[in-house]
C-alpha cells in the first residue's frame, strides 16, 4: 500500500508549493481535484488537455518530488435537476476520464448524484424511506431514470479510456451504502466501484470492515479515503445520525470529521487496513483533512503517524510456518 493525501487542504498553494509541502510529510501519491466541490486549485484542466508538453512538465515536477497520481477528482451532480449544473458536471467528468487516460491515472473520483422527486423539480430530492410511497417512487425514477443510464453511458466512456470510476458513498447522494454501490454497479457496469471512505460509513452505523468484505468481494474497491469520524452519543440521542447542524457547531452536533486515530482506535484502522488487502485492495490510501479541531499541519500530520504505524507495504510472504 501507498500512502497519500487529497490535496484540496492545501488549495491556498500553487502546484508547486503544494507537490512540495506535501513531499515534506513523507507521502507518496497525491489525489487531484479537477473541479466541483474540491476545486481546481492545482489542476488546469483545459490547458492539461490541450498540450502533451504541459501534461509532461507537470508529470515530471510530480516524479521529481517522488510523487504519482492516485486519482483524478471531480465532486459534483452530475444527475441534478437543474439542467446547468448537471450539463457542467457531466462536461467536467468527461473531461476528467480524458485527462486520466492521457495521464495514466487510473481512478476518477466523484459522486453518484441525486435527482429531483421528477422530470419537473428543479431541487434534489434524497429517498432513504419507502414510506410515504412517494418517496419509493421518486426512488425508483431516479434510479430508473436517471442515475442507471447516466452511469451506464460513463461506464462505456470508462472502458475505452481505461480509466476506473470511484464512487464516495456519502450521505445526501444514491449510492451511500455497500448496498447501492453494488446496486449502481451492476446496473451500470464494473469500471463503477467507490472510492471507500470509513467517515461516511460509520455515522451511517455500518461497520467499515464489513463493508470492505462485501465490496471486495465483489472487486468494487476502487479507491480509499483515510478520514475518521467520531460519534457523540449524547448528541445522537437528541438529533439522531441525520443532524442539520452546520458542521462547525462540533459541541452539539451527533458526528464530526476528525483525523485519524481520533475518532476510532489505531486497532479499528488496522483491521480496516488489514480487510483491504484480505479482500484485494492494495492501493492507496488517500489521507481526506476535514478535521475541525486541529490546523492543516497538525491534521494531516497527526494522520501520516498513526497510519504509517499501522499500514502495511510489503508483499506478504509465503507461509513457511504452514
Amino acid at each position: 500500500m501507498k500512502l497519500g493525501v487529497f490535496t484540496p487542504l492545501f488549495n491556498q498553494l500553487s502546484f508547486e508549493e503544494m507537490i512540495e509541502a506535501v513531499a515534506e510529510k513523507g507521502l507518496q501519491t497525491v489525489e487531484i481535484g479537477t473541479g466541483g466541490s474540491p476545486g481546481n486549485a492545482h489542476c488546469d484542466i483545459d490547458k492539461l488537455l490541450a498540450s502533451a508538453e504541459a501534461r509532461q512538465d507537470y508529470l515530471a515536477k510530480l516524479t521529481d518530488k517522488g510523487l504519482t497520481i492516485s486519482a483524478f477528482s471531480c465532486h459534483n451532480n452530475p444527475i441534478s435537476p437543474n439542467a446547468k449544473e448537471a450539463a457542467e458536471a457531466d462536461t467536467l467528468i468527461r473531461k476528467t476520464i480524458k485527462l486520466a487516460s492521457l495521464m495514466n491515472v487510473p481512478v476518477v473520483n466523484g459522486f453518484s448524484g441525486v435527482g429531483g422527486g421528477s422530470d419537473t423539480d428543479q431541487t434534489v430530492n434524497w429517498p432513504v424511506l419507502p414510506w410515504p410511497t412517494d418517496y419509493t417512487d421518486i426512488y425508483h425514477y431516479q434510479w430508473e431514470k436517471k442515475l442507471i443510464p447516466y452511469w451506464k453511458e460513463i461506464n462505456g466512456v470508462c472502458a475505452a479510456a481505461g480509466v476506473k470510476i470511484g464512487i464516495e458513498l456519502h450521505g445526501g447522494f444514491l449510492a451511500h451504502t455497500p448496498y447501492t454501490m453494488l446496486k449502481l454497479r451492476d446496473g451500470a457496469g464494473t469500471n463503477i466501484g467507490c472510492n471507500l471512505d470509513p467517515s461516511h460509513l460509520w455515522w451511517q452505523g455500518i461497520e467499515p470492515v464489513g463493508a470492505i468484505k462485501i465490496l471486495g468481494k465483489a472487486d468494487a474497491i476502487h479507491h480509499f479515503h483515510a478520514k475518521d469520524t467520531f460519534l457523540d452519543q449524547e448528541n445522537i440521542n437528541m438529533y439522531g445520525v441525520t443532524d442539520m447542524q452546520p458542521y462547525s457547531n462540533v459541541q452539539t452536533r451527533a458526528w464530526t470529521f476528525r483525523s485519524v486515530g481520533c475518532g476510532h482506535s489505531l486497532q479499528e484502522w488496522s483491521d480496516i487496513i488489514s480487510a483491504l488487502r484480505l479482500y484485494g485492495y492494495d492501493y492507496v490510501l488517500s489521507i481526506e483533512h476535514e478535521d475541525p479541531l486541529m490546523s492543516v499541519d497538525e491534521g494531516l500530520g497527526r494522520a501520516v503517524t498513526n497510519l504509517k504505524s499501522i499500514m502495511i507495504k510489503d508483499t506478504p510472504t509465503d507461509m513457511w510456518w504452514a
